[in-house]
């Protein structure tokens, strides 16, 4: 027996939630729309940039829609005039009131990245690697009004490498999730797709990556810094400050020592070594201003006066 096809309308905005776009695509089924974040100012220019789900559902002829906020009752209306099945939500950036949630037949889904209920929230890859979690995962969950706290449909796990930073693990979890929500849509499908409540017990929070916590304090423990580092890699780049300049990290590895917090170690091939709190923290990777993110050596080439052993890391705002 043929089944009926769903109506999806899919809410995404970044480049995760346009692999789960394009995979929903590829198993055939048709999206009547894709929601997705206002064009933003971005790159040196501040051009307007469409945002990576906007772009997919323009090649591939979707009509797309940019609501600022569902707080119209005409946006709200435009929705419900697509008539979905289901809406699929996927790093979408916007609150779904309860007028929402209430308008496609089978209700909204997301695609979170993590274990539910651990790190509910804005950032739950970042805060998974910092918090020195050996496994993390993809929940596919019918959503409700509370942030993340819908029973769950399907979930899928993915460990998480030593030397992950938050890109890699993006990118692999992207892949999960995709393959993760089309299993879901096709059970949803079928009518063969069963929620399950979250567990109590274990309940975290991703909270949204801050510029303040980016500066280094080299007061703590260095693995938790090279975890902090390898985590907000690119999304949030970390940085330190060294007399008048402001440098971005973005490698670094701990290690066993001893040195007061920020202060230069060593320098050489193996990178620069900074004491920390507890631990010696060895830059790997760094970006001085105006310039490109480089290997500790060649920062060195055109810096190593800057960094002579004894100076300073963090002394200035």
């Amino acid at each position: 027996m043929t089944l009926p096809p769903l109506r999806i309308v899919f809410a995404g905005t970044p480049d995760i939630a346009a692999t789960c776009l394009q995979a929903v695509l590829n198993a055939g089924f048709t999206v009547a729309a894709a929601y997705t974040q206002p064009d933003r100012p971005a790159g040196r220019g501040k051009k307007l940039q469409a945002s990576a789900v906007k772009q997919l559902a323009q090649q591939q002829g979707i009509p797309v829609c940019q609501p600022p906020n569902f707080r119209d009752p005409a946006e709200v209306a435009a929705l419900a005039a697509l008539q979905p099945d289901v809406m699929v939500v996927v790093a979408y950036g916007l609150l779904l009131p309860q007028t929402v949630l209430d308008i496609p037949r089978l209700g909204c889904i997301n695609v979170h990245a993590s274990l539910l209920p651990r790190w509910r929230g804005a950032a739950p890859i970042e805060r998974a690697i910092e918090a020195g979690d050996s496994e993390t995962g993809i929940t596919i969950m019918q959503m409700d009004a509370g942030l993340d706290t819908g029973p769950m449909l399907d979930i899928a796990t993915c460990a998480i490498l030593a030397d992950d930073t938050g890109d890699r693990l993006r990118e692999r979890l992207a892949a999960l999730g995709a393959s993760t929500l089309v299993t879901t849509l096709e059970a949803l499908q079928r009518g063969a797709a069963q929620a399950t409540p979250q567990p109590a017990q274990g309940i975290t929070y991703a909270h949204k990556l801050t510029r303040e916590e980016a500066c280094i304090d080299w007061s703590q423990p260095a693995d938790a810094l090279a975890r902090r580092i390898r985590a907000f890699n690119s999304a949030n780049p970390c940085w330190t400050t060294l007399g008048e300049h402001r440098i971005k990290l973005w490698q670094a590895t701990a290690g066993e020592g001893r040195g007061a917090p920020g202060v230069v170690l060593s320098t050489g091939h193996d990178g620069i070594r900074v004491g920390c709190g507890q631990g010696i923290l060895s830059l790997q990777t760094l970006q001085m201003p105006g310039a490109r993110a480089m290997p500790a050596q060649d920062v060195l080439n055109g810096h190593k006066a800057l960094f002579t052993v004894g100076a300073q890391l963090g002394a200035t705002a």
